[in-house]
């Protein structure tokens, strides 16, 4: 397995020889600066290729190339969004780019409530409250209908939080739930937000996937030709949010998507902490059963509670079996190797990770600090050095 780190670029307060230093050898990056539905040009991929080659590390992953909302929502003529993403692909695969992570989650990327929640040895950790997402939807927003999706004990703690809760921490839970918006792409307060929602009333889960099929249906042929493989991230968390419906949550869903468009090309990003989110998720058996379809892996942990809450856990902590993900994912490295393919390494980097020691202040992108990724790296590394080196089965 590869390991690789995401890098935010200039964007980024972790320098490319900071990140040197964790041993880490492939960046994870994107174009955050270009704003979503532009082409992003080949002369410009290649001077950020220069810039993480001269570093010392390789690029092959890009995280993300953004899908522009209006093809989320099937808005009007797309010819155009469909022809500039397609370039893209063909700029990045000209650079010998070979995986594209994208997403399919409507309006939102990744959600917390929490940005800086307190970790019980020190450090802090994100978190996503059920309740304060109630609190949001209801009170804040106002969303038609909310008061159908959250149980009554939800509710009433959602009430209690919103009328204890100051202005600063009202603005701190908006602020907290738009920061997994990377690069380009316009924030909101609470009444934004509202107005945000107006274009995917009536979108449902059957409109979404629908729109998401054509998607497939445009860009996986273009990857085939290019040598591309994509890899979709599921949902984080994986649930309907704000109203808006989720289609990446569960092993049906990504069955569905894998063969919505039989092709090798599309793939799945295995994130073992947005599918560890959801209880019905059997973690390693996803990745057992989508081995093959596997280009790229996100590998953290969550403790989950009762209501539907969670929050990050240590990468070997938590209520996902982290080494048997692993032990899937280089068993499918095996099998790739004894078949003859040339791709058999699959790029991983350790996701999201505690502020710890010196990390708050950096103040580095939320969930992503040098100190708690490395740790998380350095747990990894071993795992996966233990099960290569394991005796062979009897």
């Amino acid at each position: 397995m590869i390991e690789g780190w995401r890098w935010y670029g200039e964007l980024d307060r972790i320098t490319l020889p900071e990140i040197a230093q964790t041993g880490a050898a492939s960046i994870v990056t994107a174009l955050h600066e270009i704003e979503y539905g532009a082409v992003w040009p080949r002369e410009v991929i290649a001077r950020r290729k220069a810039q993480i080659r001269e570093a010392g590390f390789g690029w092959t992953v890009v995280e993300s190339l953004p899908i522009h909302e209006r093809i989320k929502r099937g808005e009007g003529d797309l010819s155009g969004l469909f022809a500039s993403y397609r370039q893209s692909m063909a700029n990045l695969a000209a650079e010998g780019i070979k995986v594209i992570c994208y997403n399919f989650m409507p309006l939102l990327d990744w959600t917390r409530t929490d940005l800086t929640a307190p970790v019980r040895r020190g450090g802090t950790c994100l978190r996503f409250s059920v309740h304060k997402m109630a609190a949001l939807e209801l009170y804040m927003v106002e969303r038609p209908g909310a008061e159908a999706d959250y149980a009554e004990d939800v509710k009433v703690a959602a009430k209690a939080w919103f009328d204890a809760a100051s202005d600063t921490e009202r603005d701190g839970l908006v602020t907290a739930i738009m920061a997994g918006l990377p690069g380009a792409y316009p924030r909101y307060d609470a009444v934004g937000l509202k107005e945000a929602l107006a274009p995917y009333r009536g979108l449902d889960r059957e409109a979404l996937r629908a729109n998401y099929k054509r998607f497939l249906d445009e860009v996986i042929p273009a990857a085939e030709e290019l040598g591309l493989s994509f890899g979709v991230h599921p949902d984080d968390p994986p649930r309907d949010l704000l109203g808006l419906p989720r289609i990446v949550s569960t092993a049906d869903d990504i069955g569905w998507i894998l063969s919505a468009c039989d092709s090798r090309a599309n793939g799945l990003t295995l994130c073992t902490g947005s599918l560890g989110a959801n209880p019905v998720n059997d973690v390693p058996a996803i990745a057992r059963r989508f081995a093959e379809k596997i280009p790229f892996a996100h590998l953290r942990n969550v403790t989950r509670d009762p209501d539907g809450s969670f929050e990050e856990a240590a990468h070997l902590q938590g209520d996902t079996d982290m080494p048997a993900v692993i032990d899937a994912l280089l068993r499918e490295e095996a099998r790739r190797r004894s078949a003859g393919r040339l791709d058999a390494d699959i790029v991983f980097r350790p996701d999201h990770g505690h502020e710890l020691l010196g990390d708050a202040a950096r103040r580095a992108h939320p969930g992503y600090p040098l100190i708690g990724r490395m740790r998380g790296l350095a747990e990894l590394r071993g795992v996966i050095a233990g099960l290569q080196f394991r005796a062979p089965a009897a």
